[in-house]
């Protein structure tokens, strides 16, 4: 999978990074139909035979390599975690000067709670879940520059609603802003995306138990849709550009927002 210009076979017009893993024929996603490992073309979905012809662990990594090395990047840190009791406290992100920079946003948005192995756990097993089916979708750029807005998203969620000294890790923010990318991309499809609604309202009420910082999800799930409704919007070769810049229009506002939280910060303490 590259990040060139394809378009679809059945749609010349329409640019996609999925091709089908029978026939290698790229795919949008109205054509594409998932398949026990990866996507396939109207044809070859018709087709009943059951074979599968890809090896599974190779067509995950050509599927989602971003997905995994996100997982690999959480998994070592958190094992240093477990390894160095002090690493968590360096990495963390706080709401109180000193700790609210963005260093410590990129860093808290790699590490996990060691007091609860859950909070890996679930977080790995959503993000593999999700990244299996969105990154091939979106392609590996659209894919990476979502999880990062959702990622800053979720800790500007913290930054502006949650309590002054409130301190937080964990790639939820993110990982709901994958969510909410699902979401409105399988709308767009046109499929059934009724069940993964009815998950995510089951997070978001799980988001408010004792010890979960729901900022973070919330301010995720604003961000990442956010970048996915331009997504599904402007997809047209003709409309690449007009994208990326609102895109960028979206990250710069985060960055503004970031700045004006900072600035009342001390203040809002005080």
């Amino acid at each position: 999978m590259t990040d060139d210009l394809t378009y679809c076979y059945k749609h010349p017009d329409r640019e996609t990074g999925v091709s089908c893993q029978r026939c290698d024929r790229y795919i949008c996603p109205e054509c594409s139909t998932p398949g026990a490992v990866g996507y396939l073309c109207p044809e070859d979905a018709g087709v009943k035979s059951t074979v599968v012809k890809a090896n599974f662990q190779k067509t995950l990594i050509q599927l989602m390599p971003l997905t995994l090395a996100l997982m690999a990047i959480n998994i070592v840190v958190f094992a240093l975690q477990m390894l160095d009791s002090t690493l968590t406290d360096a990495l963390l992100y706080a709401k109180y000067p000193g700790y609210s920079t963005l260093e410590r946003a990129l860093t808290s948005s790699f590490a996990h709670s060691t007091q609860d192995l859950l909070h890996i756990l679930f977080n790995m097993w959503s993000l593999f879940i999700i990244g299996r089916i969105l990154e091939p979708i979106l392609g590996k750029l659209k894919f990476i520059i979502l999880y990062f807005i959702s990622l800053f998203g979720g800790i500007l969620g913290v930054l502006f609603l949650a309590a002054p000294m409130t301190s937080v890790v964990g790639a939820s923010g993110a990982i709901f802003g994958l969510m909410a990318a699902l979401v409105i991309v399988l709308r767009a499809m046109k499929a059934d995306a009724r069940q993964l609604m009815l998950l995510v309202g089951i997070n978001f009420f799980l988001s408010f138990s004792p010890g979960i910082a729901w900022q973070a999800h919330v301010g995720g799930f604003i961000a990442g849709g956010l970048v996915a409704l331009v997504y599904v919007k402007f997809r047209k070769p003709n409309e690449k550009s007009t994208l990326y810049i609102l895109v960028a229009v979206i990250a710069v506002a985060l960055a503004g927002l970031w700045i004006y939280g900072n600035n009342l910060l001390p203040y809002a303490i005080n």
